[in-house]
């Protein structure tokens, strides 16, 4: 954490999964220590998978994280479903992921609101509950939601303040925001600014041959796969000049907020994170 804030990047980002090909830590128990390293950087979850659980202790978990991070909290939310085995030990029906993720935005943001609330859906109901401390950002930290189909994409422009992608080419993701940028103007909402992020995996390295080879065997251990053909489409490998031309596709897809994922093994990350911000971070925006 140390060495992102003096790098010069602005946030800071972990997954979830819980039970998973590879080790994963709790991301509201691993930010909640990640945030007294830094005053400055953001925080955020890429993505958490609420339909795995009540909103209601999620909304308290969240509230509390957000005040302990001064307000610098991002709720990334997915619905998850590419590992069974996640829902088989949450007990939550798979089928049911979509219709939980909705519901459980509506509720969380009831309990961040400060005030005395009711719920009955489809999923959750109660009576009369204030939960206090309200979050330290009003109404509760801004929430991106993740997803590539177009129910994820309704939702993202329906009920999100900002969308996050990833495994999508440029091309894919201008049409899907577009999708978006419809849906939203549909439903008549008024916010003040929807995020348009994306997760970017990649790999700097000699030459392009040397990042895809890393990539695919780092990513092909972390989702129990075969990632060679995903990681030639979706990832940005290579030189650093060629990274920061894959970033410049992203932003003249849309992309505004980009969340990097720096493949490879583990003991190389800090060297990579800093190898990025040497070289590719000074390219961008040339």
């Amino acid at each position: 954490m140390e060495l992102v804030d003096r790098l010069g990047f602005d946030s800071i980002w972990v997954g979830d999964h819980l039970a998973f090909s590879i080790p994963l830590l709790d991301p509201v128990v691993q930010l909640s220590q990640a945030a007294v390293f830094s005053n400055r950087l953001k925080i955020g979850t890429a993505v958490f998978l609420q339909p795995l659980r009540h909103p209601g202790p999620t909304a308290k978990q969240i509230a509390t994280l957000d005040l302990l991070s001064n307000g610098r909290f991002i709720f990334g939310l997915g619905v998850g479903g590419e590992f069974e085995s996640d829902f088989s030990v949450a007990g939550v029906p798979i089928a049911e992921r979509g219709s939980r993720l909705s519901e459980s935005i509506e509720v969380m943001r009831k309990l961040w609101s400060g005030q005395r609330v009711s719920h009955s859906g489809r999923h959750f109901q109660f009576e009369d509950i204030l939960m206090e401390p309200s979050p330290a950002q009003h109404g509760g930290p801004p929430i991106w939601l993740g997803g590539r189909f177009d129910a994820a994409l309704r939702r993202a422009a329906q009920m999100a303040d900002g969308w996050m992608s990833y495994v999508v080419t440029p091309d894919m993701y201008r049409e899907s925001l577009d999708k978006i940028e419809v849906e939203y103007d549909r439903s008549g909402r008024a916010i003040e600014q929807f995020v348009s992020a994306h997760l970017l995996f990649t790999r700097l390295d000699k030459d392009y041959e040397t990042a895809l080879s890393a990539a695919v065997k780092s990513l092909s251990i972390r989702y129990s796969m075969d990632f060679q053909r995903a990681a030639e489409r979706y990832c940005a490998l290579s030189t650093a000049e060629q990274i920061a031309q894959n970033l410049q596709e992203f932003y003249e897809a849309g992309v505004r907020y980009v969340i990097l994922d720096l493949v490879g093994p583990y003991e190389e990350r800090l060297d990579h994170l800093a190898a990025f911000a040497d070289e590719v971070l000074p390219l961008i925006g040339k």
